[in-house]
């Protein structure tokens, strides 16, 4: 009762799913068949798992979900955890009454006495079209000359008010339905509007919600000492590309670029600028990264200089005779390193990732849930090695406690005992080669793991950023790719406010109409993010 058959041949694949069997039909002979079935599939999948083995290779792993982290947490003693947001409240406290009907009383006695009203609180809708003619006074001059009077100022010149582009812009960033969708629902609600119109509204006209978003960036490294940082495929014009995503828990935003190199990282974190830097700083990284000594001279760091944008940048390395292509990467890399310090990112800022390796910048900090996947799913072939599969996973989640503990009540002493168990779990020789390997790789990540022991608020994992970047993955399932600039950046841009508003606790229904209205109620989010950072955690 309950499960569900998966039957597979060749590329077909039919999934019975025994709930949905209606009663009547599950008769003894349906029952017996199908336990016949799953009998089978469980007897075929071990054949393969042995054909497997005998060819030298692994059979299917079962790889179970990381207990780094627990999906659900314990419960609370003395009672039983409540589902969050089922306390018991008054659900109509603060709701905002808009009319006040009364309702006679049918069939009452003569000699009743009138007692006053009950309330009965219904909530509704009203989903129409609200269509607004204005009468523009027109006079004419004694010279012959018109004075015309101006539409409201909101309205921008445009023949939809602020209501209407509101809910296109929510309907579609927030909610994800589809431009043709949305098109045929607003002109069954009544709206006459082409789907060139509602293409200009969705993607036009937004240049205050550009620059607000990439004010979110720029404050938001100014006061984190730490982001989370991920990336995934954006489609845009048929090719292939990837938006990037950096956050915290007080700001998201998102890019679309068509690369993921580390210059196209580090081109996002000058939040807006476009200069490259020579000067000290850039020469540091050079020389960290292997630029050899006579290009350092060529580039003549004892001047420092700032170029203003890519065309003067790409001419002064041509001038300067640089050529080779790796050459012409570390100098850019050093360049764009120096720009993003010198417009305040600071040089302790942590960066937390999977370990892709474009954004190893900065304090890199690596996520102990990726590295441990890559235990998680090995499966040894003895009996010896499945010992020590789980000896080392006993260990390692003692040790990932132990740095959630250090998190909240850092103690050097402690710190020295979690780095020594760390090197015991990792310089560990097992029966299993491939444990072994994991292992020694996971090593060689140590400081990235325990950046944590000298910078305490540094997250564990980089669970925010997945969660986050989900955002933008769900949009491009949903929407597919992006054909115009124009379109990539609406979507990069608003997708950016909805999360950080989320963050901020800013609603994002009356943060567009705030912005649409030009009311300025709601302080910008980068004033909220600067005030939201200096409070306690």
């Amino acid at each position: 009762q309950g499960r569900i058959l998966v039957l597979c041949r060749d590329s077909m694949k039919l999934t019975i799913d025994i709930a949905t069997i209606p009663e009547e039909e599950k008769s003894e002979l349906v029952v017996l068949l199908l336990e016949i079935i799953r009998q089978q599939a469980e007897t075929i999948q071990e054949l393969k798992d042995e054909i497997a083995r005998l060819k030298g290779g692994n059979p299917r792993p079962k790889i179970e979900p990381s207990r780094l982290e627990p999906a659900r947490k314990e419960k609370p003693e003395g009672g039983e955890q409540k589902r969050p947001g089922s306390d018991k409240r008054h659900k109509s406290v603060e709701l905002v009454i808009h009319d006040e009907l009364k309702v006679p009383a049918v069939g009452v006695p003569e000699g009743a006495k009138f007692k006053g009203y009950k309330e009965f609180i219904v909530q509704d809708l009203h989903i129409s079209s609200h269509n607004i003619k204005y009468l523009l006074e027109c006079w004419q001059t004694p010279e012959g000359g018109y004075v015309i009077a101006d539409p409201p100022a909101e309205l921008a010149g445009k023949h939809f008010g602020v209501e209407l582009v509101r809910f296109i812009l929510y309907q579609y960033y927030h909610c994800h339905v589809t431009q043709p969708m949305l098109l045929e629902q607003l002109r069954e609600i009544g709206v006459d509007i082409s789907a060139g119109q509602l293409s200009n509204i969705l993607i036009g006209n937004n240049a205050d919600f550009h620059q607000e978003k990439e004010d979110i960036l720029a404050v938001g490294l100014e006061v984190s000492s730490y982001v989370n940082v991920d990336d995934t495929g954006a489609r845009h014009q048929g090719q292939n590309g990837y938006c990037t995503f950096v956050g915290n828990e007080l700001f998201s935003w998102f890019e679309s670029t068509a690369t993921k190199s580390r210059i196209n990282f580090l081109r996002l974190l000058r939040a807006g600028h476009t200069d490259y830097v020579i000067n000290a700083d850039a020469a540091a990284y050079w020389e960290l990264h292997g630029l050899p000594r006579a290009v350092m001279e060529i580039l003549n760091v004892e001047q420092p200089r700032v170029l203003a944008d890519d065309p003067q940048w790409h001419q002064y390395l041509e001038q300067k005779g640089i050529k080779r292509a790796r050459h012409i990467q570390i100098a850019t890399e050093g360049a764009l390193f120096a720009s993003i310090l010198e417009h305040g990112v600071s040089r302790e800022l942590i960066i937390v990732s999977d370990d892709a390796g474009q954004f190893n910048v900065l304090l890199h900090a690596l996520c102990w849930i990726h590295a441990e996947r890559s235990i998680n799913k090995i499966t040894p072939v003895s009996e010896k090695g499945k010992e020590d599969l789980e000896n080392v996973r006993g260990k390692l989640w003692g040790l990932y406690e132990d740095l959630k503990a250090y998190k909240v009540h850092p103690d050097d002493a402690v710190a020295e005992r979690l780095e020594r168990l760390f090197d015991e779990i990792f310089t560990t020789k097992t029966h299993s080669a491939s444990l072994n390997n994991a292992l020694g790789r996971i090593y060689r990540n140590k400081s990235e793991l325990l950046l944590v022991l000298r910078h305490p608020e540094t997250p564990l994992h980089n669970n925010l950023g997945e969660n986050d970047i989900r955002e933008y993955v769900k949009k491009r399932k949903i929407s597919g790719g992006t054909r115009s600039e124009a379109g990539r950046r609406s979507r990069d841009t608003f997708t950016s406010l909805k999360k950080t508003c989320r963050k901020l606790r800013v609603s994002f229904w009356e943060y567009l109409r705030d912005r649409l209205a030009k009311t300025q109620l709601i302080p910008k989010l980068a004033q909220l993010i600067r005030a939201r950072s200096t409070q306690p955690a």
